[in-house]
């Protein structure tokens, strides 16, 4: 198994909130995954659309996975979001990341968030950190 699916691996059993929104990890390499989920009805607004943060929550996960697929821990500085396009109840979001820039202490990831429909619905863009601590000793 890959460095980049062991970290991941690892980072979702303890992941609780990723597990809650559903999260299904598909592909994982160095630098990038993709990952899809299906919208609830509970993860809707007064409006009747997804609330934001499910959307951001998505991105931000992928970030994570992203980011950390080297085997450096790493944790985000700084994101930002920006909605396209509604998302509902039902919609099935697939995510998919970019490594953007990595240097030794930071990386820019960018990440489009798409549904059934291949529409674009948010795009994100995270800055991460990235530490000297290792996910495991080999």
């Amino acid at each position: 198994m890959s460095i980049a699916k062991k970290v991941v691996n690892e980072m979702i059993v303890n992941d609780e909130f990723s597990k809650w929104l559903g999260i299904k990890v598909l592909v994982v390499n160095k630098g990038n995954c993709v990952l899809q989920m299906k919208v609830r009805k509970e993860m809707t607004n007064g409006f009747n659309i997804a609330h934001g943060g499910i959307t951001y929550a998505l991105a931000d996960s992928a970030l994570a996975f992203a980011a950390n697929t080297y085997g450096i821990k790493s944790v985000s500085i700084e994101t930002s979001i920006s909605h396209t396009k509604k998302v509902l109840a039902g919609d099935v979001l697939s995510c998919y990341t970019k490594e953007i820039n990595r240097s030794k202490k930071t990386a820019i990831y960018y990440v489009i968030i798409k549904n059934q429909d291949d529409s674009e619905v948010a795009h994100f863009k995270g800055t991460v950190f990235i530490t000297d601590k290792k996910w495991f000793k080999n």
